[in-house]
């Protein structure tokens, strides 16, 4: 059973929002692919979860960053041998602010 849960008008209004441009068969895809996502989430929403706690990972993590160990740094010069252009130590990169 294929039920209809966002139009082509749908979605090219929130594309028009979202300032994006599709021809017809894009909109097309999108509307198709759109609607199963919702017709998946109807399927989810489905699912007695009372007494399931929420999660924030699939699989519990508990720490999952490396130790802080401090290490020599790379020297200047290595770091700024393949810079197109440096300036007293720096890469120097054209101003974007006028």
């Amino acid at each position: 059973m294929n039920r209809i849960k966002i139009s082509k008008e749908e979605v090219a209004y929130v594309a028009h929002l979202a300032r994006l441009s599709f021809g017809e068969e894009e909109t097309r895809k999108f509307t198709s692919q759109l609607n199963d996502i919702l017709l998946y989430m109807d399927k989810l929403n489905e699912v007695d979860t009372t007494g399931v706690e929420p999660v924030t990972h699939a699989i519990a993590r508990e720490n999952a960053f490396r130790e802080d160990d401090v290490a020599a740094s790379l020297p200047v010069e290595a770091s700024l041998a393949n810079a197109p252009e440096a300036r007293a130590g720096c890469f120097q990169v054209p101003r974007v602010i006028e």
